[in-house]
């Protein structure tokens, strides 16, 4: 398969060939679906801890006694119904992670990638590179690629001016093309990916 290459400014300055069996597998949507919500769950803490009515102090004895009082009865004053009194059900810490095999995250991540270049979201530039690490830079090229909004971009190093100038977009997200995955490809909007990280993603996933 060949993709065009553009420019900073927006214009085609040449093609590129990539592997077919990266960036041209079918979309499996529920690959995908079963990554990205592995993903997810990865990345909660499961810290989340309450206490029940057993672990608040107090209450140990009957606020009032059985009959008589005109109360509905009570048996204390840490009860879920009380003020100050334990949660019912409450929270405590777990393990939300979930396994998610390296051939499957492969395969999802393929299918991704062919799907954003189905739906003419996936830009290939020759290069990025800002002489100055402000946001107006990286709002001028944008413009011109007509980036749109949860624009991503793919680099295969770091780049400081870049990073820099993009901070304060919220919808402009930048990629090391070493961490790319799923989820963020998913999210994304439209994905623009130099000549450097696109050999990066197909080595990858040889």
């Amino acid at each position: 398969m060949e993709l065009k290459v553009f420019n900073t400014e927006g214009k085609e300055v040449s093609t590129v060939t990539v592997k077919d069996e990266i960036f041209a597998t079918e979309y499996n949507e529920a690959l995908i679906h079963q990554v990205v919500v592995a993903q997810l769950a990865n990345k909660r803490q499961g810290t989340k801890s309450t206490l029940t009515r057993t672990e608040v102090r107090g209450g140990g004895r009957k606020p009032w006694r059985q009959k008589g009082t005109g109360n509905a009865r009570q048996g204390s004053i840490r009860s879920p119904q009380w003020i100050h009194g334990g949660v019912v059900f409450a929270p405590k810490p777990r393990d939300f992670s979930k396994k998610i095999n390296k051939k499957m995250n492969e395969a999802a991540l393929k299918s991704a990638l062919s799907q954003k270049i189905r739906q003419n979201e996936f830009v290939v530039l020759d290069k990025l590179d800002l002489a100055e690490g402000k946001t107006k830079f990286m709002v001028s090229v944008c413009e011109k690629l007509d980036a749109g909004k949860k624009a991503m971009f793919v680099m295969a190093e770091d780049n400081q001016n870049v990073l820099r100038a993009s901070s304060n977009l919220k919808e402009v997200d930048v990629c090391n093309a070493k961490l790319i995955n799923v989820y963020d490809i998913v999210r994304a909007g439209k994905m623009f990916v130099t000549l450097d990280s696109l050999k990066v993603i197909e080595g990858d996933n040889e």
